[in-house]
């Protein structure tokens, strides 16, 4: 990598591998989907009606928990520790710095993702045994490459939010809260849902299929797809500009 920015990412992609706090907890988003993948499937097999989509990839709203803590300490950890004047300083273009350090974390997502979603459909299907699904049936590549694309954009988001708060804790506050209680019901009750599922998480559960049929008064959700995809990629957006707007204006 001979540019400026791939000399960045380069560099930031070390940090990742020497600091262990945060190349800890990327085992751990590949450990749960694998285990709580298995005894989804096996408890709804059989069930009449079950999708066995939502069976392979519930797990992943608690798998998912720990891309964010890793997109969380990517950034806020510079703050918490202090280094990250050091790092401005070794890069002095703001933007040219988070650009890199965003590209990063996010190539690490996809990388960790793609073995999450690869394990957890596995697993799943052997809970599900004559009632699973196949790779190649109707649905199932785009539920899939959803899957990976939602948990590494997720992680993008953290990284965004922590950038905005300068630190760790405060996004972990509100983030793992946000995330586990939205994907456990707080998106399934009728007078929060109108708001609620436009939530990132929320409105990217359907693609995953995640939430029930077009029209399920609770369940349900008024979006596509692709389209809660869209509306995560611009929660995504959003978070990322807002980063970039704190790092340019404060001071480290």
């Amino acid at each position: 990598m001979n540019s400026p920015l791939g000399a960045v990412v380069a560099a930031e992609l070390t940090k990742i591998r020497s600091v262990r706090s945060t190349l800890l907890v990327l085992p751990l988003t590949v450990v749960l989907s694998a285990a709580l993948a298995y005894p989804v499937g096996r408890s709804l097999a059989g069930v009449p009606n079950v999708d066995p989509l939502f069976a392979t990839f519930y797990g992943l709203t608690l798998s998912q928990l720990p891309l964010v803590v890793f997109g969380v300490l990517l950034v806020g950890g510079e703050y918490t520790a202090g280094t990250i004047t050091a790092s401005l300083t070794a890069v002095p273009r703001r933007g040219l710095f988070y650009t890199g350090k965003v590209l990063a974390g996010l190539l690490t997502a996809l990388g960790v993702s793609a073995v999450s979603v690869a394990v957890s459909f596995v697993a799943a299907q052997m809970g599900l045994g004559p009632y699973r699904t196949s790779i190649g049936a109707a649905g199932v590549p785009q539920a899939v490459v959803g899957a990976w694309l939602y948990l590494a954009l997720i992680c993008v988001f953290a990284m965004g939010v922590a950038t905005m708060l300068r630190g760790s804790a405060g996004p972990l506050a509100i983030l793992m809260p946000l995330l586990f209680l939205g994907s456990q019901g707080l998106g399934n009750i009728p007078g929060l849902k109108t708001v609620t599922q436009y939530l990132p998480d929320q409105a990217a559960a359907v693609i995953m299929h995640l939430t029930g049929p077009e029209g399920d008064p609770r369940f349900g959700r008024d979006v596509g797809p692709w389209t809660g995809m869209g509306v995560l990629v611009l929660w995504v957006v959003l978070s990322l500009g807002g980063g970039y707007l704190v790092l340019r204006r404060r001071d480290a």
